[in-house]
């Protein structure tokens, strides 16, 4: 039995295999479609999600699974003080395979531990989300036939965007790839995520505040929110949150080819003027989200067709 906690418990040859499985449900829906046949799935929400949870839910009916789960903590038994060791071992009785997010960091791992079913992590805190991360890889091979040698642009909130950390974790695995980190100083990238990742690997990077600088040199754009959950104070986030807003004007030195990416939800750091550009890709992640957790579903829980 395995779980998933970080994008970093697949070797590169497993996501390899999961894209290629996410490209075959692309082509061939018919023939997954009822690959889970009485299997379930529990949806373990201790945080709000649109996305992330109803694209779990989708990708096991699709499968021809069933659901169950909860969508916030004060519908659980969290509200009375339960564990999350103690929920994974009772949910581990009614279900196959559970999908949590949890807003702290390490919640998944101690789910994980102590179930006897796979444990998924769909977003601890400011730490992980191997999911979104899959979804991120499909798009890029989807939209660019693959990752060797692509320059990978991050901007907005560097520091608190566990979907930045991971893709980061994710990409340096692959062939030339080059990274441009674009965030106000308050919210660069961590430290830890530099040295035990790039610099670890002799990965290229730079830093800078000016997207537009650096715009010609993008083959992907990755947009993120400022995240008003992740501050203490409301007045930092306040000056914070506008600091990059991406407008048609602001690409017109952008590559013919770029592909600009974002995990989702959007505030205003996109502007609804570029959602028609043949260059947005955002949306077509939130599909290739469900079609990457079909497979990953399928994989934890050893189904072939």
């Amino acid at each position: 039995m395995r779980s998933l906690i970080s994008i970093l418990d697949l070797s590169v040859a497993e996501i390899d295999e999961l894209v290629a499985t996410a490209n075959d449900i692309i082509e061939n829906p018919k023939k997954y479609s009822e690959v889970c046949h009485g299997k379930k799935l529990a949806t373990l929400f201790f945080e709000p999600s649109t996305r992330t949870r109803l694209s779990f839910e989708a990708a096991m009916y699709e499968l021809g699974g069933c659901v169950l789960g909860f969508s916030e903590a004060q519908s659980s038994s969290a509200a009375k003080g339960e564990s999350v060791a103690d929920t994974a071992k009772t949910i581990s009785c009614y279900a196959d395979i559970i999908a949590m997010r949890h807003p702290k960091e390490g919640a998944p791992l101690v789910a994980a531990m102590n179930a006897s079913i796979p444990v998924i992590n769909a977003g601890d805190g400011g730490h992980n989300h191997p999911t979104q991360t899959l979804a991120d890889l499909l798009t890029i091979q989807r939209e660019k036939g693959g990752f060797k040698g692509l320059t990978v642009g991050l901007c907005g909130d560097l520091k608190f965007g566990r979907t930045v950390h991971s893709l980061i974790e994710a990409m340096s695995r692959y062939e030339d790839v080059k990274f441009v980190l674009i965030s106000p100083e308050e919210l660069k990238l961590p430290s830890y995520v530099k040295n035990d990742v790039l610099k670890k690997h002799g990965i290229k990077y730079k830093q800078t505040t000016d997207l537009e600088a650096v715009m010609p040199e993008l083959d992907i754009l990755y947009m993120t929110r400022v995240q008003r959950e992740r501050f203490f104070n409301e007045e930092d986030y306040l000056r914070l949150k506008d600091s990059y807003i991406l407008t048609p004007q602001k690409l017109k030195n952008a590559k013919a080819d770029l592909s600009i990416m974002h995990p989702l939800p959007r505030v205003n750091e996109i502007s609804v003027a570029i959602d028609n550009d043949p260059r947005a890709a955002y949306f077509k992640q939130v599909l290739n989200g469900k079609y990457m957790r079909m497979a990953l579903i399928m994989k934890l829980l050893e189904v072939t067709v």
